[in-house]
């Protein structure tokens, strides 16, 4: 919302203020004020000038050699190149010594012929082209009233005023007017204003007929004047509309715009004779059209509002009109509308057509209905004042139904909602500026005006109280008791994790969560079970993923495509699939991919390439980091290795997998030649968060190896626990530390080999004792697997 200081010095002296002091004063006190613009600075030395004679430059067909009379001894020499300079103009001239913006007017010779100035367009003194008279948007400004030549055009075009410009939040939408905004600055600085008022005559009963056909629309009022001149508006009335970034078109349109930024109140004129004297509020039809002023063609649907004249649409309500009734040179009557339209019909119009005005900006934030007579007779008042013609009597259809209301709050709620302790009187004087008469004692009863819709509840009358009173004049306390800070569990398991994965090698990446239906259905992703977007904006990322493995890869195809060929990274994220008929259903997961070598010590000579161990090796680490015992099974899996890939079993349930991505997919598909990839359900890595402790053994412990030849069908993971449950307490390590095949085992056999280690934390273990435990773990893993010793 933009705001003319000197429009707003009419209702309520701010003379003494500047606009930066007024800026702050209002910021201070609840609205942003997010500029402040002096439209005159950088402007000197412009006056009046009266075109005495026009001449062709004899040496350029496009200029003009003018003789200009701006209020001294001498008429000046000015050579002008606007194609619209005629003989008798009135016109803007920058004098010599005078200041542009970014420009100072100088004596010049131009084809050999000397210019005493400058003929100046709008946009040469800082309008913006819309603001411009579409005559005048390629050439020169004229004035077209009555005009002293020499008169300083600051002056002249209110230049010499400011602009401020207010960053509303949407619940303050009583001051989308200046109407709101003297309230508010009157309460503020505590000073005496008046409004605008409507003082009309009616000459005759109107015939014009009102029909409600919709319930939309609660309340419309019309009248009609009869016998107007379309012209163009005055200088004052177009200075404040630019000043309020609205073009001036003609006098009846910028009186309706006037009134709707003076007011608040959007209003609407019809040529009557186009119109006629019927006007039926109701539902558009569905494919039904109509032109609006715009001269774009509306398809419109049931959703939407209009005002016909019986039949056919002339406009949408609240939006835009119609151009079959537009106001015109030929028009002599016209019909002024003024109404109350449901704010969220007015919305979900605009936004189904595309088409935002001031109008419908009001509109959707709901106006005010006593506003909705005194906006009308206001509109009527000025047109006869500037265009003549006879006012008729107004005529009306339902009913205007107020928005004032009673809000009940004690001062105790007040005090202990501030911190404060503000008696009575103060907050009754604070509540009186802003227009909001209250009884009571210790419980006040706030008469809330309709202008102020925002204010609904007792919280909303303590931020009255605060804002006014002053934020920086609550007191600063400090709280009586200090609170624990508190970090959720989920939070400190994502900590955990990725310390955990940085601390062995990996770096974090962050991919999308939009992937193409390609990517998402590999790696276990079922496309039925995959959340599309409604309107994706690209094949690329239309549906939601399933994996965090897919993007993984492709940030590390990224990266090896540009020499980064050892590539370690993980990734924290949530994954979604379909679930019946509710929402999707979101799962946390951690994941990693890790290519090329996992160690590179060329000084040493150490060049270890990844493998699947590597990748298993991290998911170790993470899990008995975290106090979890997981168990891994041999698995086939879409899109991975049929001879690497395991399964991550917790519990006897499947929490994830870890193995070699295909060589077909890797190769064709990602561009990479081995990749070992790992996807874990995050939450299931919630363990026992109770940290134990324990000495550091006082004595020895004792190692022995075990060697045993068996299936190859067997899971070394399956023997490893058989081996745990038969040794007992006394074995407090087990690593697996050689897989063979080959020579002296059989073609369907394998080698795998631990290694124990035996301790007793309160004592020295005797040989006998390992020896017998050892010999226990023979007896199990030949019983229950079919192993031998190898030899």
């Amino acid at each position: 919302m933009l705001l003319s200081k000197k429009w707003l010095n009419q209702y309520i002296d701010v003379s003494d203020l500047s606009g930066e002091a007024l800026g702050d004063l209002i910021t201070k006190n609840g609205i942003e004020v997010e500029s402040v613009t002096n439209r005159g600075e950088g402007l000197s030395g412009i006056v009046v000038g009266r075109v005495l004679s026009c001449e062709k430059h004899p040496e350029a067909d496009k200029l003009n050699v003018t003789k200009v009379d701006i209020g001294e001894c001498d008429p000046v020499q000015i050579v002008c190149g606007a194609p619209n300079v005629r003989e008798g103009q009135h016109v803007i001239v920058a004098k010599v010594g005078a200041r542009l913006p970014g420009l100072k007017i100088k004596k010049a010779k131009l084809r050999g012929v000397e210019s005493q100035g400058m003929i100046c367009s709008l946009e040469e003194l800082g309008f913006e082209k819309k603001q411009i008279r579409e005559d005048e948007q390629d050439g020169i400004h004229t004035f077209r009233e009555s005009v002293q030549v020499g008169a300083d055009v600051l002056d002249l075009l209110d230049l010499n005023d400011e602009i401020i410009e207010l960053g509303l939040t949407p619940n303050r939408s009583d001051c989308l007017s200046l109407y709101g905004i003297i309230h508010e600055v009157a309460a503020i600085l505590e000073r005496p204003y008046t409004l605008p008022t409507a003082d009309v005559t009616s000459s005759s009963p109107s015939k014009v007929s009102i029909e409600l056909a919709t319930p939309n629309c609660s309340y419309y009022a019309a009248r009609e004047v009869k016998g107007v001149t379309i012209a163009e508006s005055p200088q004052w009335l177009k200075n404040i509309l630019i000043a309020e970034g609205v073009r001036p078109i003609n006098n009846i349109v910028d009186v309706t715009n006037y009134v709707m930024l003076e007011i608040g109140q959007p209003l609407h004129a019809f040529d009557a004779k186009k119109l006629g004297n019927s006007i039926v509020v109701r539902q558009a039809e569905n494919g039904e059209e109509m032109v609006t002023l715009d001269d774009v063609t509306r398809t419109l649907d049931s959703s939407m509002m209009v005002i016909t004249d019986g039949q056919t649409p002339v406009a949408i309500a609240g939006v835009m009109g119609g151009a079959n009734t537009e106001v015109d040179l030929s028009t002599t009557d016209i019909i002024l509308e003024s109404a109350y339209f449901d704010p969220a019909s007015v919305r979900k119009t605009s936004r189904t057509l595309g088409l935002r005005s001031d109008s419908s900006a009001r509109f959707e934030k709901g106006v005010d209905p006593e506003r909705v007579m005194l906006a009308l007779d206001r509109a009527a008042q000025l047109i006869v004042e500037l265009g003549g013609g006879a006012i008729h009597d107004a005529v009306r259809s339902g009913e205007a139904e107020s928005r004032a209301r009673e809000i009940q709050v004690s001062i105790d709620y007040i005090n202990k909602r501030l911190g404060m302790t503000l008696d009575r009187q103060t907050i009754v004087h604070i509540l009186e500026r802003l227009g909001l008469a209250t009884e009571g004692d210790d419980v006040l009863t706030v008469h809330v005006p309709s202008r102020r819709p925002d204010l609904e509840l007792p919280a909303d009358i303590t931020e009255e109280v605060a804002r006014l009173y002053g934020y920086d004049s609550l007191p600063s306390t400090l709280p009586a008791s200090q609170s624990k800070g508190y970090l959720p569990a989920i939070n400190v398991l994502r900590r955990q994790t990725r310390r955990l994965l940085q601390g062995v090698g990996l770096s974090q990446a962050i991919t999308y969560s939009l992937t193409s239906e390609a990517h998402a259905t590999r790696f276990g992703g079922e496309t039925d079970q995959l959340v599309r977007l409604a309107m994706p904006m690209s094949e690329e990322r239309s549906v939601l993923r399933t994996s965090l493995v897919p993007g993984l890869l492709e940030a590390a195809r990224y990266n090896t495509a540009r020499q980064q060929s050892n590539v370690a990274l993980y990734e924290t994220g949530r994954v979604y699939t379909e679930h019946g008929e509710t929402l999707p259903r979101e799962k946390e997961r951690v994941a990693g991919v890790v290519t090329g070598l996992w160690m590179d010590h060329r000084s040493q000579g150490t060049r270890i390439p990844v493998d699947y161990f590597v990748a298993k090796g991290i998911v170790d680490t993470l899990v008995q980091t975290l106090r979890l015992d997981v168990t891994y099974e041999a698995v086939s899996m879409p899109d991975m290795h049929p001879g690497r890939t395991a399964n991550i079993l917790m519990d006897g349930e499947v929490i994830g997998y870890v193995g070699q991505v295909h060589p077909g997919t890797s190769k064709d598909v990602y561009g990479m030649k081995e990749v070992y990839v790992f996807e874990v359900d995050l939450l299931a890595l919630r363990g026992d968060e109770t940290l134990l402790y324990q000495d550091v053994p006082r004595y020895p412990s004792i190692s022995r190896d075990l060697a045993l030849v068996l299936s190859r069908e067997i899971p070394a993971g399956t023997v490893e626990q058989t081996i745990r449950q038969a040794a007992g307490p006394l074995l407090i390590d087990l690593v697996l530390f050689d897989v063979y095949t080959g020579e002296n085992v059989g073609a369907d056999e394998k080698s795998i080999a631990f290694s124990l280690k035996f301790q007793d934390p309160s004592r020295t273990l005797q040989d006998e004792e390992v020896t017998a435990a050892y010999e226990t773990i023979v007896e199990a893993v030949r019983a229950k697997h079919g192993a031998k010793l190898r030899v």
